[in-house]
């Protein structure tokens, strides 16, 4: 009787245990959810961007729009031929790059830079103050269109209106653009009849998806459509005073920038 006890207890106490040992057995560790993303702001680009890398950018010429480079107009083309840059493979000493001489660096040149940049929308505008120069440019959002006489006054930075197209892309235009700054270091040349679209496109919270279309058939046979890239929001980032000052400007070309144009000594 007293085995038969001790067998029965035995027996039921496996019984009951069973379900929490296989309990233990099969139960996973937490893993922590992954964060929520932030919501993706509707019609709002503000803050500080920079423009992230892109392999399809001409590696000579960081401060082109990139893409494939329509073929030239003999206009253009004769322009292009007597520019001197001061960087990459075509500098030459004398180089008569207009930011050499703290000339506006002009747009959309300017947005290529390694420098980041701020949107700051307003009423009735948006303003996009750079890092580089430290310019403000001007983005008319009230509707109106730009002015139809925009090439007889030209300006630095040109003319520019804005709108949504939807609730993520900003869409700008751009005219009456100085023909004398270029289109990177390179040296491409515009015409003041240059008209630039851009597209900010919000992909999410972090990211902007940037493309633009010049179009200038006084100095391009066909639109220049420029690579695609993308934009990275910097918060917590401030632009600092960065002026071009010529005095350190033309310093720097006489102790770097001219002795690199010139060609190696033979032996």
């Amino acid at each position: 009787m007293k085995s038969c006890l001790v067998g029965c207890m035995t027996t039921l106490l496996a019984f009951w245990a069973f379900p929490f040992i296989t309990h233990a057995q099969t139960v996973q560790p937490r893993v922590a959810a992954a964060p929520t993303p932030a919501p993706v702001p509707a019609r709002d680009v503000s803050g500080v961007w920079i423009f992230s890398g892109n392999r399809d950018i001409d590696p000579d010429d960081k401060q082109s729009p990139g893409g494939i480079i329509p073929t030239m107009t003999p206009w253009a083309k004769a322009r292009y031929d007597t520019e001197k840059p001061g960087y990459g493979r075509r500098a030459a000493p004398g180089g008569n790059d207009p930011i050499l001489q703290c000339d506006p660096t002009g747009f959309p040149r300017i947005l290529f830079f390694p420098t980041p940049f701020e949107f700051i929308p307003i009423p009735g505008r948006i303003l996009q103050a750079f890092e580089r120069d430290h310019i403000v440019r001007v983005i008319w959002m009230d509707g109106r269109p730009l002015p139809k006489d925009a090439a007889d006054t030209p300006l630095w930075y040109g003319y520019s209106v804005g709108k949504w197209e939807d609730d993520y892309t900003l869409v700008v235009e751009t005219a009456g653009l100085d023909d004398r700054t270029w289109l990177g270091a390179s040296g491409y040349p515009h015409s003041t009849s240059m008209v630039v679209e851009e597209r900010y496109r919000r992909v999410d919270h972090d990211t902007i998806q940037y493309s633009l279309t010049m179009t200038d058939p006084v100095a391009y046979t066909r639109p220049w459509i420029g690579a695609t890239r993308a934009l990275t929001l910097k918060p917590r980032t401030e632009i600092p005073q960065n002026l071009c000052v010529w005095s350190e400007e033309n310093s720097f070309t006489q102790r770097i920038r001219i002795p690199a144009a010139e060609p190696a000594p033979s032996r």
